[in-house]
């Protein structure tokens, strides 16, 4: 558990630094120099590039994290597992890429005389190289992680990126460049992350290239079943994400709904972070429990990443929530002033996921992978009909309460399967504090009075709840991992005297 826990705290750092980028780009900077329309394009862009990459590669990340285990070698060649994750992705992406060509006419002319998406048809061709450029980055990652090495591509994909995003949109505001130059410095960007990743592994010295061995060519049947069966289920849970953004554009055909969406999902998207973080570690220890069959290991993994992503996504959520005025006036545009309840339901499909735990994992990971597949498949046909029925009715409120319904079904099918084929569950006596321990502290922020400046009341009301909710969870003792690192800083801070 010390790697996962220093490697997570890593990573949290990382994350909550690129979110802070992320979240002073979006609320600051995109709401005072961009259109609603090019932050909606914006937007719909990374969710298509991301599920181009994910269906390009027809799950192979998952290959990389399933069985690199069992074919790695002391001499770094690893039966040439390297030269066929390379083979795959290529051959893969061009018969993708081949298909995405044949229907560009339709997807075109579908919004091409839509008030709202002409950026869409205008820069439909800088999809194709985006997409390229994310799948080979996440593979890169995901060889990265097998070897507990993830803090570097987290650093990339967190703080660089949305680093070179900050000085673009910068200079569309001192009229330097325009959009279009934006999106180039944008490719530009994801170009410099690979570069830099690969020089990373590189000297890590890992992984070498070597021709494939009889060992992996004889596996190939197995690999093409279990990346199908999870392209399906990673694909399905990306969809789950991103189907609200999707279906929001098809049915509205407007880029300024999607912004105001978009907006408020990406700072829901908060509350997921110490998920993320533990996350990029438990995986490949999950992955390695399962080679070794330490089921009591999984078991206790289970335990602690879903007590920590509560307690710490709670925090996150109800601090997002009583600064409600604040988040209002950072938006800028009066346009989001209606929707603020858009992201509170947003909110509780995000701490309801996270809750969870490695629950995905645990079952992805085993022999039951495909169970994964159903389940999420299943979920991704529930949420684009609650989406279909909803939408129209009641707009983004009905992407919103899609979404909840979605993420809570599936995690119950999750755990109850989980339990009863594993013998696992999470849940306990921590879970029902942190809930008392949250409900107190969201009291606390929603009744304190407010102060006059807009920006002393967000930093006293924020830590006012943070002091009485770190405080209760401390002496509560909810989570060992929290109090040891509590203990830590206050002996040393003793010691220092």
């Amino acid at each position: 558990m010390n790697l996962l826990r220093k490697q997570g705290f890593y990573n949290s750092l990382i994350l909550y630094a690129g979110t802070a980028l992320g979240f002073f780009n979006l609320v600051i900077l995109f709401q005072r120099t961009l259109s609603l329309e090019e932050i909606g394009f914006f937007a719909i862009m990374n969710t298509i590039t991301l599920l181009y990459a994910q269906i390009a590669s027809v799950g192979v990340n998952n290959i990389i994290f399933k069985y690199f285990p069992h074919f790695r070698t002391e001499d770094k060649k690893h039966g040439g597992f390297v030269t066929f994750v390379i083979v795959w992705c290529v051959l893969s992406f061009v018969v993708f890429t081949l298909i995405f060509l044949f229907f560009q006419h339709s997807i075109i002319n579908r919004y091409s005389n839509k008030q709202g998406s002409e950026l869409l048809v205008r820069y439909f061709y800088y999809l194709i190289p985006l997409a390229f450029l994310t799948m080979v980055f996440t593979v890169m990652e995901s060889l990265a992680i097998t070897v507990f090495k993830n803090i570097l591509s987290s650093f990339l994909r967190e703080v660089f990126l949305r680093v070179f995003t900050l000085v673009s949109v910068l200079l569309i505001g001192a009229s330097l460049i325009n959009y279009h130059d934006f999106l180039s410095i944008y490719v530009a960007a994801n170009i410099a992350m690979i570069a830099i990743l690969l020089f990373y592994i590189y000297k890590g010295r890992d992984f070498k290239l070597a021709g494939i061995s009889p060992q992996i060519v004889s596996k190939k049947n197995e690999f093409i079943r279990y990346g199908f069966y999870t392209l399906l289920s990673s694909t399905s849970a990306a969809l789950i994400q991103y189907l609200d953004n999707i279906m929001l554009l098809n049915i509205t055909k407007d880029l300024s709904t999607l912004a105001i969406y978009s907006t408020f999902f990406a700072i829901a998207l908060v509350i997921s972070l110490p998920a993320k973080a533990l996350s990029r570690t438990s995986l490949q220890i999950i992955a390695q429990a399962w080679a070794d069959n330490d089921l009591p290991k999984i078991g206790k993994i289970y335990y602690k990443t879903s007590v920590m992503q509560m307690l710490l996504g709670l925090l996150l959520f109800i601090g997002l929530i009583v600064n409600k005025n604040f988040i209002i006036v950072l938006l800028h545009k009066p346009e989001y002033a209606n929707y603020f309840n858009v992201f509170i339901v947003v909110g509780l499909g995000f701490l309801t996921d996270i809750t969870g735990g490695v629950n995905g994992y645990i079952i992805n990971f085993s022999k039951h992978y495909k169970l994964t597949t159903y389940f999420i498949v299943g979920s991704v046909f529930f949420c684009m009909a609650a989406n279909w029925l909803l939408i129209p009715k009641i707009g983004m409120m009905g992407a919103a309460v899609a979404y909840f319904l979605t993420m809570f079904i599936l995690n119950f099918l999750y755990w109850i399967y989980v339990k009863v084929k594993f013998g696992l569950q999470p849940f306990g006596r921590a879970h029902v504090l942190i809930l008392l321990v949250g409900l107190v502290s969201l009291l606390i922020g929603l009744y304190l009075p407010l102060v006059h400046n807009i920006y002393i009341d967000m930093v006293l009301r924020s830590g006012i709840v943070a002091a009485t909710y770190v405080s209760l969870s401390y002496f509560l003792k909810i989570s060992d991992d929290i109090n040891i690192l509590f203990d830590k800083v206050l002996k040393h801070k003793i010691s220092s005297k």
